[in-house]
């Protein structure tokens, strides 16, 4: 069973405080040009958040768009979702892994070079690469990297990466040049007026970056 081909260049991870407007705001994201999506809400009660997965799962299958479920391997199956990300604190990818099978996505967060050396990449996708800058939706993310960090661990992995943390449309072009397939971001489209127009402006910057 081959994995989902998947684009990094706009990843939307959701934020709780957009949970009950949550699958109007993913697909005015998605229009305007969000790439992939993760559903993280690590508060949730697991029935809660099978449920907003599957509705996600309903709305993005149709256009292609993978959903990634953070960390809960558990609801991933339960919703079909396309694979999950993990963090450093998390189920090891490679036991994802042997739990998802070889059909779904597994995303792997990294901080440092140590992190990156010490983990069993065969069972990953695509990496996180961040916190990039100081970010108030994740309080207990590791410490900021900066763009000399960022280009430093992209450098050396071998995989798909994509940038996250304190990323908005001012510093997008700046963090893509740094050598990363792809920026993830939060409040700056989960918190926008107009999630639609925000991304939009965000997925024009980055595929600007990129060259596409």
């Amino acid at each position: 069973m081959s994995r989902p081909a998947f684009d990094l260049s706009l990843y939307l991870v959701t934020d709780r405080s957009c949970e009950a407007r949550l699958p109007e705001v993913v697909h005015a994201a998605v229009r305007g040009g969000v790439s992939l999506v993760q559903l993280r809400d690590p508060q949730a009660k697991t029935g809660a958040l099978i449920a907003q997965a599957r509705a996600l799962r309903a709305l993005l299958a149709p256009l292609h768009i993978p959903l990634i479920i953070n960390d809960r391997v558990d609801v991933a199956l339960a919703a079909g979702a396309d694979g999950v990300h993990v963090g450093q604190s998390d189920m090891r990818p490679e036991d994802a892994r042997a739990l998802l099978g070889p059909g779904r996505l597994i995303g792997l967060s990294v901080s440092t070079r140590q992190q990156l050396s010490a983990a069993d990449l065969r069972a990953v996708d695509y990496l996180g690469v961040g916190p990039v800058y100081d970010t108030p939706t994740k309080p207990d993310a590791d410490p900021a990297i900066g763009c000399a960090g960022l280009r430093e661990l992209a450098a050396t992995c071998q995989l798909p990466a994509v940038a996250i943390g304190g990323i908005h449309a001012g510093n997008a072009a700046q963090v893509i040049e740094a050598g990363v397939q792809g920026v993830a971001v939060v409040s700056a489209i989960c918190a926008a007026s107009d999630p639609e127009r925000a991304a939009r402006d965000l997925a024009s910057i980055v595929r600007g970056a990129l060259g596409r």
